[in-house]
């Protein structure tokens, strides 16, 4: 008898476990980091041209990074359609040789990888590989209005 006891409490604590950490699951915590890495990452944009002055496309390439030359194409003709915007958007290429904690802060881990930033600094379109051009100004189009 005394075992079935054992074997129900420890059955009872098994579930309300479960059920607390379903409860915490997907949940956001502040953690008193929040200030200080969004300032690091302000910082190390705007340490690479990307300011509150318009919606920026940054892309990190390298010298030995093949398809980095297409993407150079890519946000360049849609940087260029989109310059009589009443926010043209920047066009900012990135080596990732020369800036890693950049790269790090933004989790880069395959080149190329292209960013589009509103002119908040808030990440909006994000994509590893060359992009679509019509991804990239379906992605600007709406940043670039007045």
């Amino acid at each position: 008898m005394i075992e079935i006891t054992i074997l129900l409490m420890v059955l009872l604590a098994a579930v309300a476990v479960g059920i607390v950490l379903q409860r915490r699951n997907g949940t956001l915590r502040a953690n008193g980091t929040e200030a200080p890495i969004e300032s690091a990452r302000t910082d190390l944009l705007a340490s690479v041209g990307a300011d509150n002055s318009g919606p920026a496309v940054l892309h990190f390439s390298a010298d030995w990074c093949g398809p980095c030359a297409a993407v150079r194409r890519v946000v360049a003709g849609v940087t260029e359609e989109l310059s009589g915007s009443p926010r043209p958007p920047l066009d900012i290429e990135v080596d990732i040789d020369a800036e890693p904690a950049l790269a790090k802060e933004l989790n880069v881990l395959s080149l190329p990888t292209t960013f589009v930033f509103d002119i908040e600094g808030r990440e909006r379109f994000r994509i590893s590989g060359v992009p679509k051009s019509a991804d990239l100004r379906t992605a600007l189009e709406p940043l670039t209005v007045g």
